[in-house]
C-alpha cells in the first residue's frame, strides 16, 4: 500500500517537473545594459550595430524591456573615445561592446575592469589583449578577423580572377599585429602560384602615397591590401588609384570593394557583430571572459566590383563570377 502510494508521488512529481521544464526554459533572460563603444561618428549608419542588434533580438533580448545599448561614439578619433571612458565605466553596463581595435586599444590603456566583447582585424594573442584563442585569460574575449587560410585563398582568387598577373604589390600597416604571419601566408602563395610580390608597409597618408608612387612607375599587375582599418580608411584612395593607373587592387571586407576597388575575399564582417550577441548573453548569465575563447569567422564572401572591372578593362572568368556572394555592377 505504502510502495503504491510512493510510486504513484514519483509520478506526480515527475510529470510535475515535465510541465514546468518547457516553462523554466522559455524564461526571458535576466536584463542587460550594453555599452557600444565605436571610433566611429555618431551621424553614420553603422550596420555593424543593426547586427549586433539582431543577435540581441534573437537571443530574446528586446530594447526597452530587457536590453538597454548606450552609444559611445569618438568621432572618428581615438582622443575622442578615450575622454569618454569615465563616463562609460560610470554608466556601469553589464558589458562593454568594442567596435573594432580602435575602441578597443583605449579600453585596454585605461585597464576597463568591465567585461569587453571585441570584434577586432588583429591576432589577439601578439596584440597582448588575450593569453591564448582558447583562454583568453583577462576581462576581454569575442571575435577576431585574423584568419590565415583566408589570406592564401585570396591570392589564389586573385591569380584566378587575372590569370595574366605576374607581379603583386603588397600593402599592410607593419604596427598591424599579426602582419608579419599574414605576409608570410602570402609569400608562400605566391611562390606555389609563380608570382612575385613586393611588400610595402604603410602607416601614413604620406607613406601611402610615396608606395602608390613607387606601384605606378614600377607597373605592378595588381595590389593586395591586407584587410584592417588602416587599408579600409583609404579604399577610396586605392580606387581612386587603380582606376587612373589601371592596377586592380583586392583586400578582404567587402566595404572595399563597394568604395570602387575590384574585388574582396574574407569574412562577412556582419555576421560576426551578430555573433558577439552570444558572448553578451554567456556573460550576463554569468561566464566569464577569460573562459570564453576567441572565435574566427565561419562564414565568408566573394564580392566583384564588375564596374570597376570593365573600366580597367579585364574580363571576370564565368567560374569565378557564378561562385561570388555579390556582384556590384
Amino acid at each position: 500500500m505504502h510502495r503504491a502510494m510512493g510510486r504513484g508521488l514519483i509520478g506526480i512529481a515527475v510529470a510535475a517537473l515535465l510541465v514546468l521544464a518547457p516553462t523554466v526554459e522559455a524564461q526571458a533572460p535576466p536584463p542587460v545594459r550594453v555599452s557600444w563603444v565605436s571610433i566611429e561618428r555618431a551621424s553614420a549608419p553603422s550596420p555593424f550595430l543593426d547586427a549586433f542588434r539582431r543577435g540581441m533580438g534573437e537571443l530574446g533580448y528586446v530594447e526597452g524591456r530587457n536590453l538597454t545599448i548606450d552609444k559611445w561614439w569618438g568621432e572618428s578619433s581615438e582622443e575622442g573615445l578615450s575622454r569618454q571612458i569615465d563616463a562609460i565605466v560610470r554608466s556601469r553596463p553589464t558589458v562593454i561592446v568594442a567596435q573594432g581595435g580602435l575602441a578597443l586599444q583605449p579600453l585596454m590603456v585605461a585597464h576597463v575592469a568591465t567585461p569587453i566583447v571585441f570584434a577586432v582585424s588583429v591576432e589577439p594573442v601578439e596584440a597582448k589583449i588575450a593569453q591564448s584563442f582558447a583562454r583568453p585569460g583577462g576581462n576581454a574575449t569575442g571575435m577576431s578577423f585574423f584568419a590565415l587560410d583566408l589570406v592564401g585563398k585570396r591570392m589564389q582568387i586573385m591569380h584566378e580572377a587575372m590569370p595574366a598577373m605576374k607581379r603583386v604589390a603588397v600593402l599592410a600597416d607593419p604596427q598591424h599585429p599579426g602582419q608579419n604571419q599574414e605576409l608570410s601566408v602570402v609569400e608562400s602563395a605566391a611562390d606555389r602560384l609563380g608570382l612575385q610580390m613586393h611588400y610595402f608597409p604603410v602607416h601614413s597618408a604620406g607613406q601611402l602615397e610615396s608606395a602608390l608612387l613607387d606601384i605606378a612607375r614600377d607597373r605592378y599587375d595588381a595590389i593586395l591590401a591586407f584587410a584592417d582599418g588602416f587599408t579600409q580608411s583609404f579604399a577610396g584612395r586605392i580606387a581612386a588609384f587603380s582606376e587612373q593607373q589601371r592596377i586592380p587592387a583586392v583586400d578582404g571586407w567587402s566595404s572595399f570593394a563597394h568604395e570602387g576597388n575590384l574585388m574582396t575575399y574574407g569574412p562577412v564582417l556582419e555576421e560576426c557583430y551578430r555573433r558577439l550577441a552570444a558572448y553578451v548573453d554567456r556573460i550576463n548569465k554569468g561566464a566569464l571572459p577569460a573562459d570564453l575563447p576567441i572565435e574566427l569567422p565561419t562564414k565568408v564572401e566573394l564580392v566583384i566590383n564588375l564596374k570597376t572591372a570593365r573600366k580597367l578593362g579585364l574580363t571576370i572568368p564565368g567560374s569565378l563570377l557564378s561562385r561570388a556572394d555579390e556582384v556590384i555592377e
